[in-house]
C-alpha cells in the first residue's frame, strides 16, 4: 500500500514539475522534441531588427515572418507585423509592402500607427507607376487612401504629407488623360479625344498647363468629329441614292 502511495506522490511531482517548466518557459518559448529551448521570440525580434539595421531586408523579412509564424500570440507580434511591411518597402517590393500592411490594418485598425500605415499604403502604390503609357490603376488607389488619411486624421503629420502625395497623384492622372487623348486625337478618333481632354477640363482646373493644353485642343478635336460627322452622314445619303438608281 506505501508502494502505491509513493508511486502515486513521484506522479504527481512529475505532473507539478512539468507545469512549473511549461510556466517558465513563458509564451517566448518554444520547446523542441528533447526538451530544450529554441530561439526565443525576443532573441529573434531582435535579430530581424539588427537584419533591417543593417539593410538586409531579405533576412529581416524571413525572420519577421517566422516569428509571426512561430509565436503569433507573442507580444512582440504587432511590432514584428509592421516591421515586416517596412522591410518590404524598404527592399523595393512595393506590392508585398502594400499588402502586408493592409493586412496590418484590417487586423489593428485602431492602431496608434494607423496614419503612417495609411501613408505608407498611397507611397506603396504610388511607387508602383513607371510611365505615363502605363494604365495608373495603382495610383488611383493611392490618391484614395492619401485622401482618406487627410479627411480621417486633418492636422496629423502623415495627413500634411498626404495633402502633398495627392497633388503628385493628380499630375499623373491628368497626364495619362491629356496623353490617352492625344493618342486618339492622333488615330483620328476625334470623339474618343475630345472625352478626354474634357475630362482634364472638367477635373483638374488646378493643373493649368495642362488644362491649358486640354482646353484647346477640346474644342480643335470636336471640330474634326463634328466634320467627319458631317461628311460620313453626306457619303451615306450619297450612297442611298446611288443604291436607288442602281435598283432601278
Amino acid at each position: 500500500m506505501s508502494d502505491r502511495k509513493n508511486s502515486l506522490r513521484v506522479l504527481l511531482l512529475g505532473v507539478l514539475f512539468g507545469f512549473a517548466i511549461t510556466a517558465c518557459g513563458g509564451e517566448d518559448d518554444i520547446f523542441t522534441p528533447d526538451g530544450a529551448p529554441d530561439i526565443t521570440a525576443a532573441a529573434l525580434f531582435e535579430e530581424a531588427n539588427n537584419a533591417m539595421r543593417k539593410e538586409d531586408y531579405v533576412t529581416s523579412v524571413k525572420l519577421f515572418t517566422r516569428l509571426k509564424e512561430d509565436y503569433p500570440f507573442s507580444s512582440y507580434i504587432i511590432e514584428a507585423e509592421l516591421s515586416l511591411a517596412d522591410s518590404y518597402y524598404r527592399d523595393g517590393e512595393w506590392l508585398s509592402a502594400v499588402e502586408a500592411y493592409k493586412e496590418f490594418e484590417s487586423m489593428h485598425p485602431r492602431h496608434e500607427a494607423m496614419p503612417y500605415v495609411l501613408y505608407q499604403i498611397g507611397m506603396g502604390n504610388l511607387q508602383t507607376y513607371t510611365s505615363v503609357d502605363h494604365p495608373p490603376t495603382l495610383v488611383l488607389e493611392a490618391q484614395s487612401y492619401f485622401t482618406r488619411l487627410r479627411d480621417s486624421f486633418p492636422g496629423h503629420e502623415y495627413a500634411l504629407r498626404a495633402v502633398l502625395q495627392i497633388k503628385t497623384c493628380r499630375q499623373i492622372l491628368a497626364e495619362y488623360e491629356v496623353y490617352t487623348g492625344d493618342f486618339y486625337f492622333r488615330t483620328g478618333n476625334y470623339y474618343a479625344a475630345w472625352l478626354r481632354y474634357v475630362k482634364v477640363v472638367g477635373e483638374y482646373p488646378e493643373i493649368r498647363n495642362l488644362w491649358s493644353y486640354a482646353d484647346n485642343r477640346r474644342h480643335l478635336a470636336y471640330f474634326l468629329h463634328m466634320k467627319d460627322s458631317t461628311e460620313a452622314r453626306r457619303r451615306l445619303r450619297e450612297d442611298t441614292w446611288h443604291n436607288w438608281f442602281d435598283w432601278l
